[in-house]
């Protein structure tokens, strides 16, 4: 069915024809993908059941229901819920009676009234980022990182893959560090931090096999770990009991009366921590698990429709556990001091868990100290389900990182490597930091590692925007699917809210450096920083038609890659070398 391409209008002789969506990977066409041996789990594709066209199908929902659960695992993780909790402990649910907080402290005030909205329009902000990276993998057949590997340079290209590695380690350290303080809490701190580091590399290992078994499996048990999660946050909530009537006024009511320099800094951190940059790249490739003819523009467009409703249903239960954990700790332990604390926990059955000072300071609440405090007011079964909740959250979130990393190696270098190699090279370059990081530190004394990294997935986040903005806004790849004006004004502004959280808190921690010898170091990596940032943000401007700022080497980024008009054999308009050697890297790669 031939369907004429947005890019015509541009009148490139390149672009006449177009068979199908799937231009840059078709199911008739060897992709990318398929040129690697034993890759993923996406090699297993689930079947879409026939329905009458036109009509809203739960049984087709249910086929497309998986990849956007394993993507709200990342608004999950371990550094979200310690973050919860903080918000909670420190600010609860009084109007104007927020305490001081520093710079360290990104989340505290949150769950104020006045600022518990900014949560919920934060994940709507991850909502519209995660849609359109199913879109990009829905009509391309391709994920993010292989359509960078395929229109970006090579510089360009191994620099987004390190930026993205260091994402996913970032967030993997989180994750693998408060799955082990799970481990601790339910084995009464028998168990030493760095022994449940060790303990959660073996068990993620075994369970990233589970896909040998199906797919479909595979993702029940990731449904089974968020159903786990749901429960105990929700048991915790019920147990608690908040104040209803508050919390609906500060998640439907925005206000910030009052509000300085700390409360603007949780909220346009909570927005960094929320949108994960990698768990762009995860969703797009996550949606080619299913079986999609893009020769059949209803197909293309159905999967649209379900997986957007799925990421939706996806995204709101992983709301409401965010919501849990922030009710409980903010109802429960705003304003208590570190006396009121240790004169419970001395006098009850957990003693032995922890020892919080003596004096009148707020207590600091992290995801072990959270829930010695849960157990020591509410009873030591309230702790032991607030551990399980912990556990499942830091499992499924560092399974789902290590795929992440998976997916963004083979997509942006294309390594032959083994599927072993390939998923214990993604693991050690995470590990080993936490290993060191489990030898040296304290269990109580993380929470401003969290926060370190939290910041650092903010100020990463614009290396997955500014892709996904540029390839979906592209109508040499998406055709009709391209964004519209109404999306590309609300993705620009998303990417305005990022720059700013970014330069806030850049110029905020330049200003607490301990020693000057940090700065030349710190000029350095800003250089390659803002070197590989404007790049993005000048090949964005040129895929939206700036053809003013267009280079010759870069005309792909208005009227996409040559195509290849016959299997094994790639045509090019462009004589030069780079085109030819673009053509033969896509194997039937180019759009239309």
């Amino acid at each position: 069915m031939p369907i004429a391409s947005l890019a015509n209008d541009n009148k490139d002789p390149r672009h006449s024809s177009q068979r199908s969506y799937g231009s840059i990977s078709s199911p008739y066409t060897p992709g990318l993908h398929q040129e690697i041996p034993k890759s993923t789990y996406l090699n297993e594709k689930i079947p879409i059941p026939d329905t009458k066209p036109g009509r809203f199908s739960f049984r087709k929902l249910w086929a497309f229901t998986g990849p956007g659960f394993l993507m709200s695992i990342a608004f999950l993780d371990p550094g979200n819920i310690e973050s919860d909790l903080q918000a909670g402990a420190a600010a609860g649910f009084k109007v104007n009676e927020g305490i001081g907080v520093n710079l360290t402290e990104i989340s505290l005030l949150l769950c104020s009234p006045q600022l518990l909205w900014v949560l919920f329009w934060a994940t709507v902000l991850g909502l519209l980022c995660q849609r359109l990276a199913a879109r990009l993998g829905v009509v391309t057949g391709k994920d993010l990182a292989e359509i960078c590997h395929l229109y970006y340079p090579k510089v360009p290209r191994v620099l987004l893959w390190l930026v993205m590695e260091i994402a996913i380690i970032g967030s993997d350290m989180q994750e693998v560090i408060g799955t082990a303080i799970a481990f601790s809490l339910l084995s009464a701190r028998r168990i030493p931090l760095w022994g449940g580091v060790l303990i959660t590399i073996v068990d993620s290992l075994s369970f990233l096999f589970l896909d040998n078994y199906g797919l479909r499996k595979l993702e029940a048990f990731f449904g089974f770990l968020i159903t786990i999660m749901a429960l105990t946050f929700g048991y915790e909530y019920v147990v608690v009991k908040p104040d209803q009537g508050a919390l609906l006024k500060g998640l439907f009511l925005p206000s910030c009366s009052g509000c300085g320099q700390p409360e603007l800094l949780q909220a346009v951190g909570i927005v960094g921590a929320i949108i994960m940059p990698h768990n762009i790249y995860l969703h797009s490739a996550l949606v080619k698990s299913r079986e999609i003819d893009r020769s059949r523009r209803q197909e293309v467009r159905e999967a649209n429709m379900y997986f957007l409703i799925e990421a939706s249903i996806a995204l709101f239960v992983s709301f409401l556990i965010n919501l849990f954990v922030m009710a409980v700790f903010g109802q429960a332990f705003y304003q208590h001091t570190n006396q009121t604390v240790h004169d419970i926990c001395a006098n009850g059955s957990l003693s032995s868990y922890t020892s919080f000072l003596k004096d009148n300071q707020t207590v600091t609440a992290d995801i072990y100290q959270g829930g010695v405090i849960l157990g020591c007011f509410f009873g030591p079964v309230v702790l032991y389900i607030w551990a399980v909740g912990i556990l499942a959250a830091g499992q499924s979130s560092t399974m789902t990182g290590t795929y992440a990393g998976q997916f963004v190696m083979e997509g942006f270098l294309k390594l032959r490597w083994s599927r072993f190699a390939r998923v214990l090279f993604t693991r050690s370059c995470a590990i080993l930091p936490t290993i060191m990081v489990a030898i040296f530190r304290d269990i109580q004394d993380l929470s401003g590692l969290n926060d370190l990294l939290n910041v650092l997935q903010s100020l990463l986040l614009p290396f997955a925007v500014f892709p996904i903005l540029t390839f979906t806004s592209m109508p040499a790849i998406m055709q009709e699917f391209t964004n519209g004006l109404i999306c590309k004004i609300i993705t620009f502004l998303i990417m305005g809210l990022v720059c700013t959280i970014n330069a806030y808190f850049i110029i905020s921690y330049l200003e607490g450096l301990p020693h000057p010898g940090y700065y030349g170091l710190v000029a350095l990596l800003a250089v390659v920083y803002l070197a590989l940032f404007f790049y993005l943000m000048w090949t964005c401007c040129v895929a939206h038609g700036a053809a003013a700022l267009m280079h010759s080497s870069h005309q792909h980024f208005l009227y996409g890659l040559p195509q290849e008009e016959h299997e094994g054999s790639p045509t090019s308009s462009d004589p030069s070398p780079r085109g030819q050697g673009r053509a033969e890297e896509g194997g039937g790669v180019p759009p239309a």
